[in-house]
């Protein structure tokens, strides 16, 4: 397949790049060890359209096909080594905006997109809860009808951007006996209301700069007209900004891979024992290969998904694929870039040993590695 990117999705990258490392990257040692979301950076990407970069420009966002937003994802990756505001902003997007955008009646989606693409509005994903996980059929949250909304109790969990989040896009069950197909509803449910409250707060091992929390939602009342395509299409609509964010997310990890590559060639070539610099040693040069093979693998597998997005019905696949290659792929590298360094990838000033914190959430967020594996075998027929 040939992805020879034209001049626009050059100078897009380039762009993106460019005020990523000009205007994100100041003071982001001080915030990890602060745990600190800045709202101020996030209204910086909300400037550029990181916020709604796949959103038709009718409802403010940029408008971009799949793969160009794989490219503005990866170069947002490249660029912004801050690792928890990149993932803010790709959980927004990805697990919020697009269901919206995708789904929504022209109502809904007039209403609440332009704000989302903008970041005036922060949004956060509300399917994950207590001791159930992954298990989506296991969902206790539930949504009463009555007249003209539905009244919901329960509690959601490892909700990101969930302390920071002005609307959440919530999914509840309508239909308890018909389960996950047919029987969940998404809805949007604004901060404002009485009954969404932020519970506990969480402490990760990474992702510092990406608010994490539990969310309550005691006896809220929600309108009929802030259901997200219809009663009992949740399932569709989790699967597809799954789909999204399985294959975007990783987008900004290559970005992320093709910085630790160059930071360890660099230090390589330039760091000296015995009398040469260590790479000339083949266990720390062939170190840096592996990492360049799998940041190349990385790339094509994810450009190669991105065409397939909302296209292809057995994009599920590749998706999974992808999230699994690439954020094991990461993972993998960010340890081996520690081990470049020695001592100085050790040490918390330097960006490998933040950004090795950061990718180990890869592996478990959007579905584990394991869930990952399970989706394809299930997709292999066995």
């Amino acid at each position: 397949m040939d992805f020879n990117l034209s001049q626009e999705q050059k100078d897009l990258s380039a762009q993106i790049v460019a005020f990523a490392q000009k205007a994100l990257n100041e003071g982001i040692e001080e915030r990890d060890r602060a745990r600190a979301f800045s709202r101020e950076l996030w209204d910086l990407c909300g400037e550029m359209g990181l916020q709604g970069l796949p959103v038709p420009e009718e409802y403010g966002g940029v408008g971009l096909d799949p793969l160009t937003s794989a490219l503005a994802l990866e170069a947002f990756g490249y660029g912004c080594r801050d690792g928890g505001l990149v993932f803010s902003v790709c959980a927004h997007l990805l697990a919020c905006v697009v269901p919206v955008w995708r789904f929504g009646n022209e109502e809904l989606k007039k209403k609440w997109l332009p704000k989302l693409c903008s970041g005036e509005l922060i949004a956060v994903n509300a399917m994950t809860e207590p001791g159930t996980g992954s298990d989506a059929f296991a969902m206790r949250t539930r949504a009463v009808p009555e007249e003209g909304g539905f009244r919901i109790n329960g509690t959601k969990t490892f909700a990101s951007n969930g302390p920071v989040a002005d609307v959440a896009v919530l999914y509840a069950a309508t239909d308890p006996e018909k389960k996950y197909h047919g029987g969940i509803t998404a809805f949007l449910v604004e901060r404002g209301n009485g009954g969404f409250q932020v519970g506990q707060k969480f402490e990760k091992m990474g992702l510092h700069t990406a608010p994490l929390s539990e969310l309550v939602f005691d006896d809220i009342f929600v309108p009929d007209a802030n259901v997200i395509g219809g009663v009992g299409g949740g399932g569709t609509i989790f699967n597809e900004s799954m789909e999204w964010e399985r294959v975007l997310i990783p987008a900004s990890h290559i970005g992320t891979s093709e910085r630790l590559v160059e930071t360890c060639v660099s230090y390589a070539r330039t760091r000296k024992q015995y009398g040469q610099a260590i790479g000339k040693f083949q266990a720390v040069s062939h170190r840096i290969v592996d990492m360049k093979v799998r940041l190349e693998a990385a790339r094509l597998l994810t450009y190669r998904t991105a065409t397939k997005l909302g296209k292809r019905r057995d994009v599920g696949i590749d998706a999974s694929m992808t999230k699994l290659y690439v954020s094991e792929s990461l993972l993998e590298s960010a340890i081996d870039a520690v081990r470049v360094l020695g001592g100085y990838g050790y040490m918390s000033e330097y960006e490998v040993e933040r950004t090795l914190r950061d990718s180990m959430a890869g592996v478990i967020y959007s579905g584990t590695s394991d869930v990952q594996r399970n989706v394809v075998a299930a997709w292999l027929g066995l």
